[in-house]
């Protein structure tokens, strides 16, 4: 159907979120914040305060929602500097194993899966170090034919995290085994782990709503019961995310000073700052106890 929903003003903002029941304390500091943040990203932190749609709990107020986009966005740079860590972590792996094969083994289609769209990655490729303005890839331009054919230790530095995912699913599977042997995982695992963190790092870059999210883009877990209920009740919501992020950050030595400071950032944001919504851990799928669970604590 055409859509018809009127333009609304600040203040009609406000009064709809009144008429359906919610508190608001200071009507001047919320219309400041609904000038800062659109109503439909209001709207969507409101939703864990509502009993049923467009009704909130008694109780709930546009302060205590507030809260909670503060907690969001602390919990989003958490998310964001971790997967920074595993992303570096991730190129130079699969730069230095691949490139093995040869410095330009990228470039050759007989290196991937018959079924892998090597000739649209690497389009894609082209197109991201065109675009580049690292000094790098302009002193290869000017200094060495082919471009914009790179080395893949160069390569792996423009392509997207999303490219970067993709050229791993269409590995052989012997090039696959070789970069999962550093996470200790199988490639199919590594493989469905890089999808969603795609998904989750794309979520992160619109600043869209991590804390009580189902993901679209589910990860498949390993075998062994601290997968598996009571530890983790499932692989949709957020606990399971920062398990794998601290798994995969367990493998890179370098950075162990960060994970274990980045671990108790966590733990305090979580302790401290939870929203005030009754369900609040079940929408992480936060067990009791959650922080000595078996990976996380190790």
């Amino acid at each position: 159907m055409p859509y018809a929903k009127p333009w609304l003003s600040i203040d009609d903002q406000l009064g709809k979120l009144k008429g359906y029941g919610l508190a608001i304390a200071d009507e001047a500091a919320a219309r400041q914040f609904l000038l800062h943040i659109n109503y439909y990203r209001f709207s969507g932190y409101g939703l864990a305060f509502e009993q049923s749609r467009h009704c909130f709990r008694a109780g709930a107020s546009f302060e205590l929602i507030r809260d909670s986009y503060e907690f969001d966005r602390s919990l989003r740079d958490l998310v964001t500097e971790s997967l920074e860590i595993i992303e570096l972590d991730l190129r130079t792996t699969v730069a230095h194993s691949f490139g093995r094969n040869a410095p330009f083994s990228h470039v050759d289609p007989g290196r991937f899966h018959h079924s892998f769209r090597h000739l649209e990655w690497l389009r894609k490729l082209h197109e991201e170090a065109g675009r580049s303005s690292e000094l790098f890839v302009a002193h290869y331009k000017e200094t060495y034919q082919g471009f914009p054919n790179l080395p893949i230790w160069m390569a792996t530095e423009i392509m997207s995290f999303g490219g970067l995912s993709k050229m791993f699913h269409g590995m052989l599977r012997g090039d696959q085994k070789a970069i999962s042997a550093r996470y200790h995982l199988q490639p199919d695992t590594l493989g469905s782990w890089l999808h969603h963190l795609v998904y989750i790092r794309n979520l992160c870059a619109h600043h869209s709503r991590l804390w009580d999210r189902v993901w679209a883009i589910k990860p498949n877990l390993p075998a062994g019961r601290i997968w598996m209920e009571p530890f983790l009740p499932s692989n949709s919501r957020l606990f399971a995310t920062l398990l794998i992020q601290n798994a995969l950050m367990c493998q890179c030595p370098a950075e162990q000073p960060f994970l274990a400071d980045w671990r108790v950032r966590v733990k305090r944001l979580i302790t401290k700052s939870l929203p005030a919504v009754p369900n609040a851990t079940l929408l992480m799928d936060l067990p009791d106890n959650w922080s000595d669970h078996p990976l996380w604590s190790s």
